[in-house]
């Protein structure tokens, strides 16, 4: 098993490609839990993590900001009573990259 978490994000220009379909069923094996989820014609990976409360979920999304500016790629968080729902893809090629399975498995490294 590769250990994405150890990875580096590089930067994406417009222009290249997205990741096929064999391409993301490999990488899902390496973040547990993930899912690819289509959104407005634009595929991301997304997972729904739960906790205690909402002063935990806070602490949680405000990790995952620190990583996102660490690394300059940036997710969707939703955070709410309980739970962080995060979303990674690509906004430039308007789909997923390696990148975003780097950062799924860095956001799994946040949780301990």
């Amino acid at each position: 098993m590769i250990n994405l978490a150890a990875g580096q994000c590089v930067a994406c220009r417009g222009g290249e490609p997205t990741l096929t379909d064999v391409e993301i069923e490999d990488l899902l094996l390496h973040v547990i839990g993930w899912k690819v989820a289509k959104v407005v014609d634009v595929i991301r990976l997304e997972k729904v993590f739960k906790f205690k409360n909402f002063v935990d979920a806070l602490e949680f999304t405000n990790k995952i900001g620190v990583i996102a500016e660490e690394q300059g790629h940036h997710p969707l968080i939703i955070t709410e009573w309980g739970r962080v729902t995060v979303q990674w893809w690509t906004h430039k090629i308007k789909g997923l990259h390696r990148n975003d399975f780097i950062m799924a498995a860095k956001t799994e490294e946040l949780l301990g």
